[in-house]
């Protein structure tokens, strides 16, 4: 019997993925950037349902990112399986914007995904997507981007494919460096894996950058080190020439092989909003089926060079995602489906010790901040959801402020808060900040907000439909009344205003505090609820 798989196979902000299989498992680790624990892992039996196992950078000795920019951090990670051990290995980019990137690479290795996962062992800093090749002799090598900061008419900065081997036992690079592959014609070369397959080293690389141009190229070469002739009908996959796709941005991509020996490759896409170019759930990740064909070449399975939205796989169930989460805090571990940002203190940012039953967030810096900021919340993974809770929290003063929010950066996000009006009241009000550098305006809605019971626990909702967002609270009388008007959800995308051509995330939705008074006050939420709705 065959079924038909959908994709997105990982909705939500799950980019740039990278996939191995051990015996009938397979995992897809994605990137994070900002959003701590550092890696998302997923794991499947069918490649069609997969559920999140491991995030494994965890702790201050593998990842530390306060003061990371937006869209900084975990980029690009690569996930391998060789000698009886999983091989990890990413970027900490601490800064990307103008000409120089500061981005280093490290390498962390665990017996199973669950880990326990090692310190990190640093590999180099000369680009950032590393991805190591296990070859059939034994040798593993690191290939990454390198990025070349000198501005140059008619030249990116992406300055090719740079390989050098990794020595496991000395847990170091040696030998020489070289460049491998330069690109095409298409530019920003990145993202590059090694394959080995009938005497040849096939190279797959993501270039075209990372919007509507994007694309996979291969190249081939019976050296390791080149020279790389390239594929005759490059690029193997885009939606560059396919606008009324509904998976845009086609690229980033990694194979994978059955048991029975059917190739697959993963890849990310985005879908923008109908009847725009704005995409809120990030960067997402889709799966097609592909064959090496006469020639020793790969191509797509259906033909031609664009993704299919639904695609056929034997003898697989997908099941669909709930229609409901209901998160209570009962537990002393944070629910798997949250994030925070950037510290590895989280006592600093939560505690489900300090009031059982509850999860308490602790008011921190701006929701500017790229250091130290409450918030705990998770992706948002439908175009058409709602969410809601229910917090209590005791503002003193208009500096504290507390609620739900729907967050993608720095300058992109809007919030429903609980804070103190100049009346002395305990109000809510709709802060809304959907400009980008260089104004970062922020739109507080009806300053003077809606006074609430002291005292009293609110409940807050949030309802989404495409690029629609309209915020709401629960009355005395238990109706839930709509508050502030309705907000841009696309604003919140890769593809938002201004510098936001470039970022690299996806929306979230979830529970925040902060105090810029620094008193670090807390706010007690006693439960998430998140639907996707038809």
């Amino acid at each position: 019997m065959t079924e038909t798989i959908r994709n997105p196979i990982l909705p939500g902000f799950n980019p740039d993925p990278s996939i191995c299989r051990v015996g009938s498992d397979y995992y897809i680790a994605t990137s994070t950037f900002e959003w701590y624990p550092g890696v998302q892992i997923h794991h499947s039996r069918d490649l069609a349902n997969w559920q999140l196992a491991a995030r494994p950078l965890e702790r201050a000795s593998q990842l530390d990112m306060r003061g990371n920019p937006d869209s900084c951090g975990i980029w690009a990670p690569c996930l391998s399986h060789a000698d009886g051990v999983f091989w990890l290995i990413y970027t900490d980019m601490k800064r990307y914007e103008g000409n120089f990137k500061d981005g280093h690479n490290y390498l962390v290795t665990a017996p199973a995904i669950e880990g326990p996962w090692s310190d990190p062992v640093y590999l180099n800093s000369s680009g950032f997507d590393p991805s190591l090749f296990h070859d059939t002799d034994g040798r593993k090598w690191l290939v990454n981007l390198r990025w070349d900061y000198r501005p140059r008419a008619g030249q990116d900065r992406f300055g090719g494919i740079l390989l050098q081997e990794y020595d496991p036992a000395e847990k170091r690079l040696i030998g020489p460096d070289r460049i491998i592959f330069t690109g095409t014609a298409m530019k920003l070369t990145e993202g590059p894996h090694l394959y080995r397959r009938d005497g040849w080293y096939h190279l797959l690389v993501a270039e075209g950058g990372t919007s509507y141009d994007h694309a996979v190229t291969m190249a081939r070469s019976r050296s390791i080190t080149g020279p790389y002739e390239v594929h005759p009908d490059n690029p193997v996959l885009t939606s560059r020439y396919a606008p009324d796709n509904p998976l845009q941005r086609a690229g980033h991509a990694d194979l994978v092989e059955t048991p029975s020996g059917q190739t697959w490759m993963v890849h990310l896409c985005g879908r923008p909003l109908p009847g725009t170019w704005r995409s809120p759930l990030g960067r997402e990740t889709a799966l097609q089926p592909v064959e090496w064909c006469d020639d020793g070449w790969l191509r797509l399975a259906h033909g031609g060079n664009t993704p299919a939205l639904d695609v056929p796989m034997p003898d697989v169930t997908p099941q669909a995602l709930p229609e409901e989460e209901v998160f209570r805090f009962e537990e002393e571990l944070l629910p798997a489906a949250f994030q925070w940002l950037r510290t590895p203190e989280r006592e600093r940012i939560f505690s489900l010790t300090e009031r059982p039953g509850y999860l308490r967030v602790f008011g921190r810096e701006s929701p500017g901040s790229w250091f130290e900021q409450g918030l705990v919340a998770r992706r948002q993974d439908s175009t058409a959801c709602s969410a809601e809770t229910e917090i209590t929290f005791e503002p003193d003063d208009l500096q504290q402020f507390a609620g739900l929010i729907a967050y993608y950066n720095r300058f992109k996000f809007h919030y429903l808060a609980v804070t103190r009006g100049d009346s002395g009241d305990k109000v809510l009000v709709v802060i809304s900040c959907n400009d980008d550098w260089p104004n970062g305006y922020l739109d507080i809605t009806d300053a003077d907000g809606v006074v609430l019971e002291p005292d009293s626990p609110v409940r807050l909702g949030v309802d989404i439909h495409e690029q629609a967002l309209r915020f709401r609270y629960q009355g005395s009388d238990g109706a839930w009344i709509p508050i502030g008007p309705t907000l841009d959800v696309s604003l919140l995308s890769d593809e938002g205003n201004g510098r936001a051509h470039g970022y690299f995330t996806g929306n979230f939705l979830g529970m925040a505090a902060h105090d810029i008074s620094g008193r670090g006050t807390p706010a007690d939420f006693a439960w998430f609820r998140y639907r996707r709705t038809p």
